[in-house]
């Protein structure tokens, strides 16, 4: 019985371990949160410019007014990343690669993502981008 019960303290005592030093490991056990980007038909986007860093992992929400149809699109970024999973009311997508989001109603978009290789990526809506609807992301 001592055996039993000093096995299952060493392996409590190890399972625990390795779960604090699991977790402090993982980059995407707590994201980031980048400031909402807003989509507005009368101003266009509400930020135009993020700086953020390689290897670190964010969540990018974008709220659109629902006054217009917005295909946003970040083509270099979402190529140059890591994209973990993208929610729609409440509903995850495990994307394997991701191009552009779309919008045809009033509603929010979450993008987990960990950006991979450093530079200047655009982003902006297909066709309004000399209407307030273009920005650029700087991964350091």
């Amino acid at each position: 019985m001592k055996h039993a019960t000093g096995w299952a303290m060493a392996i409590g005592i190890l399972t625990f371990a390795t779960t604090d030093v699991a977790s402090e490991g993982d980059p995407t056990r707590r994201a980031t949160r980048l400031e909402a980007l807003g989509l507005d038909a009368s101003s266009g986007f509400s930020i135009t410019s993020y700086t953020v860093e390689s290897g670190v992992y964010y969540r990018w929400r974008i709220e659109s007014d629902g006054l217009e149809e917005y295909k946003l699109l970040a083509p270099g970024l979402f190529r140059e990343s890591w994209i973990d999973q993208v929610v729609i009311d409440d509903r995850e997508v495990k994307p394997f690669g991701l191009h552009a989001v779309e919008f045809d109603d009033e509603g929010a978009i979450d993008i987990w993502f960990m950006p991979i290789r450093p530079g200047i990526y655009e982003y902006y809506v297909e066709g309004l981008e000399t209407q307030g609807f273009s920005g650029a992301f700087t991964v350091q």
